[in-house]
């Protein structure tokens, strides 16, 4: 009955401060209550909610039982309500490709933008709530979201699965996959990201796009001679971990350098837990990409020493009398510093590229499905 005594103009006004004032409605904090606070402000031509606070406060409990409801961005949007910027972080980062996680970021671009970049400056600590939001970023669009993407992409301190997502999020847009169609062109493309930008490219809603990429970027073929499918459709392929756990020992030859649960051969890192580090996006682009994220501390070195002999390795140690190298069969070479004419870092990966040549995707789908099953057990 209450509602459809409303009137547009002092009637409502009058009805909202009735609201705050009332012994009975206005010691009641229920959801009811609270909805029909909502209900009403959202039939204000205008209210400043910061100047009735009990009627905000009703407002943030009904928002904070109602995330990710329409009424709750119309409330959201409407009052520019900051005090939501949690719960839209939230929505975008936990749900960054359904309509509720888009819609979030776009909101968040509009009230508080700050929120989104401090998300992604927190990337070191939590890469994954990092890439969900630039994920989300993409689906939201507009100029601000396109400029957060390229900046992302470009920001070699940024996680590689933040970067990877950059990526794949430019190329969902035609503003978007012209950037990197330009950059590609120009050389100017992150080694680290020119695969995904490949396959982000070559699933471009824009046919011009398209048809341009397959011959400036064209993706990498497979052992059946086949292209690759691009990055996102690979990853979502079903995967059998059993078969992947034997292409990983056997025809991968992955356990020539990764330990996994005390097998394997200890020169690159320990992949025992890294389903719990890295998505199947990130996994592919290390995987066919090797040079493209290079783990701290397991960068590879170029020695050339006196004699003529020039090894490439890890660096285990360096002294002033000596460094120890690690090669990529895990045998260690300890060399004398004064018998060592140069010692420098490579960009390249000692892990070798080039290993989708000798698998199909579904082999690729398999082994990418047993790296993601392993997790702390």
């Amino acid at each position: 009955m209450f509602l459809r005594v409303l009137r547009p103009g002092r009637g409502v006004a009058a009805a909202i401060l009735l609201l705050a004032a009332c012994p009975v409605l206005g010691q009641d904090s229920s959801p009811q209550r609270d909805a029909l606070v909502v209900e009403t402000i959202l039939r204000l031509d205008s209210v400043n909610l910061d100047a009735k606070p009990r009627t905000k406060e009703a407002v943030l409990r009904w928002l904070a039982a109602n995330p990710g409801s329409d009424r709750f961005f119309d409330v959201v949007e409407r009052f520019r309500i900051r005090e939501a910027a949690d719960a839209l972080v939230s929505l975008a980062t936990t749900r960054p490709d359904d309509t509720a996680g888009v819609r979030a970021a776009r909101v968040l671009l509009d009230i508080d933008s700050a929120r989104i970049d401090a998300v992604i400056a927190a990337a070191d600590a939590d890469p994954g709530r990092a890439a969900a939001l630039v994920t989300a970023l993409g689906g939201a669009g507009g100029r601000e979201a396109l400029a957060r993407l390229t900046c992302c992409l470009g920001e070699e301190r940024l996680p590689l699965g933040v970067r990877v997502a950059a990526a794949t999020a430019l190329g969902r847009s035609r503003e978007g996959g012209e950037f990197l169609l330009a950059r590609a062109r120009e050389g100017a493309l992150p080694i680290d990201v020119r695969f995904t930008v490949a396959t982000a490219l070559a699933a471009s809603p824009a046919d011009a796009i398209r048809a341009e990429a397959a011959s400036v970027l064209p993706l990498p073929t497979t052992a059946d001679a086949t292209p690759l499918p691009p990055l996102r459709e690979l990853a979502r392929m079903p995967g059998d971990a059993a078969q992947g756990r034997r292409l990983f020992t056997a025809r991968a030859t992955c356990s020539n350098c990764h330990v996994v649960r005390g097998e394997g051969k200890e020169v690159g890192p320990n992949l025992s837990e890294i389903g719990a580090k890295l998505s199947a996006e990130a996994l592919l682009v290390a995987i066919l990409e090797p040079s493209a994220g290079i783990s701290h501390n397991y960068e590879t070195f170029l020695a050339t020493t006196e004699d003529g002999r020039a090894l490439t390795g890890l660096l285990v140690s360096r002294t002033d009398r000596e460094v120890v190298l690690k090669d990529a069969t895990g045998v260690v070479h300890v060399l004398a510093m004064d018998q060592v004419e140069d010692l420098r870092q490579s960009p390249v990966s000692l892990m070798p590229a080039g290993l989708e040549k000798t698998m199909t995707a579904q082999d690729l789908a398999d082994l990418v499905a047993y790296l993601v099953s392993l997790k702390s057990s």
